[in-house]
């Protein structure tokens, strides 16, 4: 066992560690945080994501016993009054569903925003990249990120330009087609196998 001293959403703690103890395991476990989310436990999904010093990183790969001196941000440390303008962009944009992974896209979009407060549409998508969500696309995550970065308004209208084609054609009675546009089209005169 290890004692170490860090911070966590602002709030001082001196832990002792135990030399297999990870980062989550500390915040959900001992600290009762349990917005922070394990998903793959192997640093793959994101679901974990917190800040670390600023940096975004996956609280199941970091070591407690090397957080002494360091300044710990998860999910229920970026705002003490409300939501934070993030939190509510994801909402307003409906940027979740199952809402697993959103801690951890909001943590990444937290440390993009903090680094680089006017990202371009790509600078998100890298920022995200690391951040695995199976119910969104990812596109209403990303303009919720781009409103709160001041660069939205592409992104907004982009989805809303999709909105009304879609309402349009639903509207006009045309059918969507049937079959997915990634599907490979059959070779003339052949079957398609």
């Amino acid at each position: 066992m290890i004692e170490v001293s860090f911070s966590v959403n602002g709030a001082a703690h001196t832990l002792r560690v135990g030399p297999g103890e990870r980062l989550i395991d500390v915040l959900r476990g001992r600290l009762g945080l349990t917005g922070t989310k394990e998903g793959c436990g192997i640093g793959v999904c994101g679901a974990c994501t917190v800040l670390v010093d600023g940096r975004a990183e996956n609280a199941c790969l970091v070591p407690a016993a090397s957080l002494e001196g360091a300044s710990v941000v998860t999910v229920e440390g970026l705002s003490t009054d409300g939501l934070d303008p993030l939190q509510q962009a994801f909402l307003d944009h409906h940027a979740i569903q199952c809402g697993f992974c959103t801690p951890g896209l909001v943590m990444s979009a937290r440390a993009l925003l903090d680094e680089n407060p006017e990202p371009t549409e790509e600078e998100i998508r890298t920022a995200i990249r690391g951040n695995l969500c199976r119910c969104t696309g990812y596109e209403q995550a990303i303009a919720a990120i781009a409103s709160v970065a001041g660069t939205g308004a592409r992104a907004l209208l982009d989805e809303q330009a999709g909105l009304i084609r879609s309402s349009a054609r639903l509207e006009a009675g045309v059918p969507f087609a049937r079959t997915p546009p990634t599907s490979t089209p059959a070779p003339e005169g052949g079957d398609a196998r």
